[in-house]
């Protein structure tokens, strides 16, 4: 399993320490934090794959989290961990783009369930922003799909020479790769 960063931050000492606990033997390297500054501290300073934050702490609340960790980091997901929820809170993390909303207390198997939910979502948007990047070449004619200023997936095909010329203003000349030169020069010299 690859090893995820998790950001767990609740000013509740037993949740930090049972649920981090149960993800570290789970293989996810948890980072504790028992404040919402706490956290907004160490989301400045590292990245993380997965924050869960309990949604009521003093000063700074799980929305203020929620919101510093997005705007730190868009693609990281966020679970807001609450013993209050109620049908506004749920409504207001998902507002702020909550990506899962968990009510306490909760089993460590359910806490789990969310936090894979959470990193498939997280992989396949890595997958997708991967594939976005990227450039389509015909197998055939070797031509290249040329996006530029398209919905992806509608521009015109292009020569690989016209791409390179247009998109590096670099001018492509002609010539053999050691390997196809030598089968060149071999089909020409057949008896």
């Amino acid at each position: 399993m690859k090893n995820y960063n998790v950001l767990l931050v609740d000013d509740d000492p037993f949740i930090l320490e049972g649920i981090g606990e149960d993800l570290e033997h789970r293989g996810y390297r948890v980072t504790r934090a028992d404040s919402g500054e706490m956290a907004i501290q160490i989301l400045q300073r590292s990245n993380f794959d997965v924050v869960i934050t309990d949604l009521v702490m003093e000063r700074t609340d799980g929305i203020q989290v929620l919101r510093r960790s997005k705007e730190i980091d868009a693609s990281v997901m966020v679970i807001v961990l609450t013993g209050f929820g109620d049908m506004l809170s749920a409504i207001e993390a998902l507002r702020a783009q909550a990506d899962d909303y968990l009510l306490k207390p909760c089993e460590s198997a359910e806490v789990f369930f969310r936090v894979e939910r959470c990193i498939e979502k997280l992989e396949l948007a890595r997958r997708i922003s991967l594939y976005q990047r990227i450039l389509p070449m015909c197998c055939v004619c070797k031509q290249i799909r040329d996006d530029t200023g398209r919905e992806p997936g509608r521009g015109p095909w292009v020569p690989v020479e016209q791409f390179i010329h247009t998109r590096a203003k670099l001018d492509v000349t002609s010539s053999y790769c050691p390997q196809c030169a030598q089968r060149t020069l071999q089909e020409i010299v057949k008896p």
